[in-house]
Order: C-alpha cells, then sequence, then structure tokens
C-alpha cells in the first residue's frame, strides 16, 4: 500500500460519528443536520429535464476535454459573472469540464506537485480536507496559514516567512471561504498573483461557494478577473475551480470545471486522460443548461438570504455570530469548548453541528478552529429557523 496513506487523518465527519456515539438525543425532537454542506434546496427541472432528455447518450464514451458546448455555455459564464473578455477565454484551452471540484481538487496535486522532501503545498487553516489529503499524496508537507477573527478569518499571508514560499509548489485558497465565508480582496488577490510569480508557485481558487451571497453584500470577486484586470492576461500560474453543486443545487450531478493558466490546463488534461473521472455526457448537458441560466441562482439566493436574516435574527444577541460575506455556512465562536458545545447540544436539543477543530490542524500559533464551530444553512428555511430557536434555547441553559 500507499505508505502515504498513513498521514491521513480520520474525515471530519467520522470523528463528528464517533463524537456522538453513545449519546441518545430527545426522542420528541425531530433531528436537524447542520454539519454537512449540503445543499437541501431542489434541483432546477431545466437540469433534470436535460438529463432525462440524453439518457440516449450513455451509449457513447464521453471524451476527456468535454462537449464543445459545455465549455462554451462555462465560457460565457466566466466572462459575463467576472466581467473576464470572452474572447481571453479560448475554450480548448483556458477551460476543462471535471466530475465535480472535490475530485479536481485532489487530483491537481498530484498532476502538478514536483515530488521532493521540500515541497509544500501552503492552504488555509482551518480548510477543506481534500486539500491536506491531496498535498500528503503528491508527496509535499502541507502548509497551514491560520485564519482567525484577527484577520476577519482569512489566511495571514503576511506571516509565511519567504524560505516557505520559495518551497511553496502550489497554494490552495477558498473564496468564498468553508468555513467562514470570508472573501478576499482585490488588493490580497493581487498579493497572491504578485507572489505566485516572484515564487514560482500555482494558485488554486477554489470557487465554489461565490455564487451564495446575499443581495445586500458584494459580489465576491474571482482570481480569473484580477489576474486580467492586472495585466496578467493569460492567467499565468492561476487556476479557478467551479461546481454546480452549491450553485444549482446538485450536488449529485458531480459537475464543474477547472479553468485558467493554459500551459498548466494542458499538462492537467493529459493527466486526467489517464486519472479518467470524465463527465458522462448527459451530465455535460445538464451541466450546459444550468451554466447557461442564471435565473435559478438568483431564486437560490434569495432563500439563503432569508434564511440568514431569520437565524441571525433569533440567535444574533446569544451567540458569538455575524453574516459571513458569502457561502452558506455560520462560523460561530462557542461559550464552551467547540467539542463539549457539539456534544451537548446533539445530547439536549438534537442537532448537529461541526466542532470547528474537526475542520482545522494545530500550528505554532495554536488551532484556529477551537471553541468554533460550523453551522451549514442548507436545510430549507423553517427548519433552519427551528434550530436556531432550539439553539438559543441550549444556550440560555449554560
Amino acid at each position: 500500500m500507499n505508505p502515504d496513506l498513513a498521514l491521513l487523518q480520520s474525515y471530519p465527519f467520522e470523528k463528528l460519528a464517533k463524537l456522538k456515539q453513545g449519546i441518545t438525543p430527545p426522542g420528541d425532537l425531530e433531528h436537524i443536520a447542520l454539519s454537512v454542506g449540503e445543499p437541501k434546496h431542489p434541483t432546477p427541472p431545466m437540469i433534470t429535464d436535460a438529463l432525462l432528455k440524453h439518457l440516449h447518450t450513455l451509449g457513447q464514451y464521453p471524451t476527456t476535454r468535454g462537449l464543445d458546448l459545455l465549455r462554451q455555455s462555462i465560457a460565457n459564464w466566466l466572462s459575463q459573472r467576472f466581467d473576464i473578455k470572452l474572447d481571453a477565454l479560448n475554450i480548448n484551452t483556458n477551460i476543462l469540464p471535471v466530475s465535480g471540484t472535490r475530485e479536481a481538487l485532489f487530483s491537481f496535486a498530484q498532476c502538478v506537485i514536483q515530488r521532493s522532501s521540500k515541497a509544500l503545498v501552503a492552504m488555509p487553516n482551518p480548510f477543506y480536507q481534500i486539500y491536506e489529503g491531496a498535498a500528503l499524496l503528491a508527496g509535499a508537507t502541507p502548509y497551514f496559514i491560520n485564519c482567525d477573527a484577527d484577520h476577519l478569518y482569512l489566511p495571514d499571508y503576511n506571516s509565511v516567512d519567504e524560505d516557505s514560499w520559495k518551497k511553496c509548489q502550489l497554494l490552495y485558497i477558498c473564496n468564498p471561504g468553508n468555513p467562514s465565508g470570508a472573501t478576499h480582496s482585490e488588493e490580497q488577490l493581487k498579493q497572491l498573483i504578485e507572489l505566485a510569480h516572484r515564487y514560482d508557485f500555482i494558485i488554486a481558487a477554489d470557487e465554489c461557494y461565490s455564487e451564495i451571497y446575499t443581495e445586500n453584500q458584494n459580489t465576491p470577486l474571482g482570481l480569473l478577473e484580477i489576474s486580467e484586470k492586472i495585466g496578467n492576461r493569460d492567467f499565468s500560474r492561476c487556476v479557478v475551480f467551479h461546481s454546480l453543486s452549491k450553485r444549482s443545487n446538485a450536488p449529485g450531478l458531480r459537475s464543474g470545471f477547472v479553468a485558467g493558466d493554459a500551459s498548466i490546463l494542458n499538462n492537467y488534461f493529459k493527466y486526467r486522460t489517464y486519472h479518467g473521472c470524465t463527465m458522462s455526457t448527459p451530465t455535460q448537458h445538464a451541466s450546459i443548461a444550468a451554466w447557461s441560466d442564471e435565473q435559478h441562482v438568483i431564486q437560490n439566493r434569495l432563500q439563503y438570504t432569508q434564511k440568514f436574516n431569520d437565524v441571525l435574527s433569533v440567535l444574533g444577541d446569544s451567540l458569538d455570530v455575524k453574516a459571513p460575506d458569502a457561502g452558506f455556512y455560520l462560523w460561530a465562536k462557542t461559550p464552551l469548548s467547540d467539542i463539549e458545545f457539539a456534544k451537548k447540544l446533539y445530547a439536549e436539543k438534537n442537532i448537529t453541528v461541526l466542532p470547528g477543530q474537526y475542520l482545522a490542524r494545530d500550528t505554532a500559533n495554536g488551532n484556529p478552529g477551537l471553541n468554533h464551530v460550523r453551522m451549514a444553512l442548507g436545510a430549507p428555511v423553517d427548519e433552519c429557523l427551528d434550530a436556531a430557536h432550539r439553539i438559543k434555547q441550549f444556550i440560555n441553559t449554560l
């Protein structure tokens, strides 16, 4: 077996299941799971209709590069959403469909890392666990950049020493962040692009939550739009990852794309011809329908806006939490340890939240996930509001 497998930690939900073992929650309260980042809004009919309409194409092998029409619909969306000139996006070289960003974020590291004992993969802390697993199985060492309240829950890039930047081969950024929902500013993205060129590393921008924000918030910026804006028009060292899971309430479709630096994507395309994970043709047609429609995304945002407003109106005076810049998570400070908070909340109110330390790692400067919990507002409005009232009742008993 690959010895690097022994370096992988248990996934957060495995740790959570172990934490809940032996606890019997109240039987008169229906369980509410705020732990999993899965949207529970209905998948738009246009997506399922397109999928069913093209089931006859299951008799064909799909190509690694995907349908021209899919890549063109992605280019159109990127151009409109991020104000990128359409002619800057070559559908044959700058865009590659993937079977969900989870597999792409993982396999990308296997493709781009030059194995050496000194290779670093930098990432936010807390983080999406795939980043760490991808780094370890690519033979690199994860380098954690803490995201704490003092830095608005964004990575403190200025804390990274020059020697670490020199060893860095890949930087994962999550924008908007998981779990905090914090978004990078234009200046921060400019800084990262400059650092990538100075120290010769690649930026992998996970932008999967970019389409979930309330109408009174600023639209999250994208790495490619800032790249073009500052004159890096070939998107050198910049690659973005997008998905339909959150944007279009289709996590089971397993559809997304990567876009950016053509020279990097050319090698990643070569890797994927062996790696597999090619998107099925019916899924590609369903994805075309999704990327070509914005109305369902707007309606989706309205539901999240209502949920954040309703939940925060209940919890705002009893829990240290505020609306995120974007995304559908609340990253709340807890009045006791995050582990104890999660255990007692489940035991007394039959609500599952994810302890923050399960999403983070210990560093010389502490564990930024300690005494925080992540609450996903993916469930319907009524269920989220019910959870908020139960959590408030629970806090009032502490």
